[in-house]
């Protein structure tokens, strides 16, 4: 085998190596980028519907809530809102193909009122977390 061959097969090898260690080190990434919390704090519910599930974390006094759709990757329009009692509610609405929010209010010991949509399907939870 001549010097250039050699070569060629060393260059592919390190190719391939190179190749299958940025896959390893991206894909954990990824994947830990798709699980993360929206909100900071604990989460205290998880609000399911038929097209996606409202998260609700609280810290302190604080209250954050952010809507996940069912089927991620496909734009749609999506809502999340938190309102505690006696004030205006914090809307985020929009086309979004994973996440709409996060949004947070100061509740202090207030109740909370939490409503969710993507595209046709809703969730509204009434006062909680009193």
């Amino acid at each position: 085998m001549d010097s250039g061959a050699i070569r060629r097969r060393l260059a592919l090898g390190l190719a391939v190596l190179t190749a299958s260690g940025l896959l390893a080190v991206a894909a954990p990434g990824e994947a830990q980028a798709a699980t993360a919390a929206p909100c900071p704090g604990r989460k205290v519910r998880t609000l399911p519907f038929s097209t996606g599930t409202v998260l609700v974390y609280k810290r302190g006094g604080y209250v954050c809530a952010a809507t996940v759709t069912k089927k991620p990757g496909v734009r749609r329009t999506m809502s999340v809102s938190v309102q505690a009692r006696g004030n205006r509610p914090v809307v985020d609405r929009g086309k979004y193909a994973y996440l709409a929010g996060p949004v947070t209010v100061h509740a202090g010991r207030r109740c909370v009122w939490l409503k969710g949509t993507v595209g046709r399907g809703s969730y509204s939870s009434g006062w909680i977390l009193c």
